[in-house]
């Protein structure tokens, strides 16, 4: 999915227009960006959660004349999505994670 699909999806779902649910999905993700850029952890409850990882620096290769690169640290956005995202896009029933969990114990 695109962005602007994203947009017509939010403008459909909630019978608004085009540019008022493009302006709501900007702001969405300018707050993610600029949370992320200031080092906070972003937390949606049922969908993940978005946070920085921070990478050393190393030595890298040019693929093409294989000459040394340095490479320096940096800080990269990672997503970790929570359980129930990871049930949901595989297909688990919601109803049969409970009972699953509720095995006996030896």
């Amino acid at each position: 999915m695109t962005k602007a699909e994203l947009i017509e999806e939010v403008s459909r779902v909630v019978e608004m227009t085009r540019k008022d649910s493009e302006v709501i999905v900007e702001a969405i993700f300018d707050s993610v960006v600029r949370a992320l850029r200031t080092g906070d952890k972003i937390e949606i409850r049922g969908f993940g959660s978005f946070r920085t990882r921070q990478r050393q620096p190393r030595v890298g290769r040019n693929p093409k004349t294989g000459a040394r690169v340095e490479v320096p640290a940096k800080r990269i956005p990672y997503f970790k999505p929570s359980k129930e995202l990871k049930d949901l896009v595989n297909g688990e029933d919601q109803a049969a994670a409970p009972a699953a969990a509720e095995a006996p114990s030896a």
